[in-house]
């Protein structure tokens, strides 16, 4: 955590992305190491993109969440809280970050989202260490990779928004999606509250 007493608020326009911007750089200037921001926020609000246009524009590596997938490719009808804790494999992303920490290249299997079997690639994936790492993706900012991350930005867009993205993305909402979003209102009505993120943008 940042330390701050109130969690900065930014709307998410050329200016809002100039001072997220100006905000990152000046935060990961203080560290002696690479900086690792938490990309968090719901299916659909835009973390992707958000996240490449950081990168584009900052000396800045993108680590994919959706790379960790563990939650089992079965519709899960258990409770949201025990898939919320199941869908993202921090264990496996943590000595990836602890690794892009010490400046280390970090290797990592990424969960195959073609076979959408369970399995994950046959060949690894390779990140190099970066003055900022963005770990972009739902669960970024989870209680457990707290060591891990240094800063945390939460990102929002309206329902409407979202589910339209969504519709677009996959052409229709699934049950095995709308299983993973009762996971994600769970884990940010208990897990990743709004005033634990340093910023939150609105788009």
């Amino acid at each position: 955590m940042s330390g701050e007493a109130t969690t900065s608020q930014l709307v998410l326009g050329a200016d809002g992305i100039e001072a997220l911007v100006a905000w990152l750089a000046e935060r990961a200037r203080v560290f002696a190491r690479p900086c690792v921001v938490a990309l968090d926020g719901r299916s659909g609000s835009g973390k992707s993109t958000l996240g490449a246009k950081l990168a584009a524009v900052l000396d800045a590596v993108v680590l994919e969440g959706d790379d960790f997938f563990a939650g089992g490719v079965a519709v899960r009808t258990d409770a949201p809280a025990d898939r919320a804790r199941d869908c993202i494999d921090w264990r496996r992303q943590r000595p990836v970050l602890e690794a892009l920490r010490a400046n280390r290249r970090a290797s990592y299997w990424a969960f195959d989202w073609q076979a959408f079997d369970g399995r994950c690639a046959e060949e690894p994936k390779y990140v190099e260490p970066r003055p900022i790492v963005l770990l972009e993706g739902v669960y970024s900012a989870r209680p457990e990779l707290g060591n891990w991350v240094d800063l945390r930005i939460l990102l929002r867009v309206s329902e409407e928004t979202r589910i339209a993205r969504l519709v677009a993305r996959e052409g229709r909402i699934s049950e095995w999606e709308r299983a993973w979003h009762e996971a994600e209102d769970w884990y940010f009505a208990h897990s990743a509250l709004p005033q634990q993120f340093d910023v939150i943008v609105h788009e």
